[in-house]
């Protein structure tokens, strides 16, 4: 599974300099995922009012160049792994054809306890399509 979304950085996206701070790549990878999401018929809103919730456990961004005020980005992302329980879900950040940050967020699926779910069948059967079968893990 990928998605593409387009974004032009706002001059609220940026330090002194007009570069984008580093932490709003983690909020691109965020609206990037959220629209995968939406495009394979889930919602958060959705997914959270039926009980799931999908927590971050862990983020990685590696910044290879940066993006300024109004530049164009096009931000990919791609389901790259599934576990029994958490999903990961991998990002990467382009102005023009050119990388500037790619990384990877792990996401678990917990409930309104924080205790840890299985990933619904729904949810798996919504994400799978186009995805590698080697990359799909039976553990957790």
């Amino acid at each position: 599974m990928f998605h593409s979304l387009t974004y032009r950085v706002p001059y609220a996206d940026t330090d002194q300099m007009g570069v984008v701070y580093h932490a709003n790549y983690l909020v691109y990878f965020e609206r990037s995922r959220t629209e995968m999401l939406r495009a394979a018929g889930l919602t958060y809103r959705e997914l959270e009012q039926g009980g799931l919730f999908l927590a971050v456990t862990r983020a990685v961004c590696n910044y290879r160049r940066s993006a300024g005020y109004d530049d164009l980005l096009e931000i990919r992302s791609r389901v790259s792994e599934i576990r029994r329980a958490s999903l990961s879900i991998s990002s990467e950040v382009y102005r023009d054809a050119e990388l500037l940050v790619d990384g990877c967020i792990t996401l678990a699926a917990i409930d309104r306890q924080h205790k840890p779910l299985r990933l619904p069948d729904f949810f798996l059967t919504a994400i799978r399509p186009g995805l590698d079968s080697a990359l799909v893990r039976s553990s957790t």
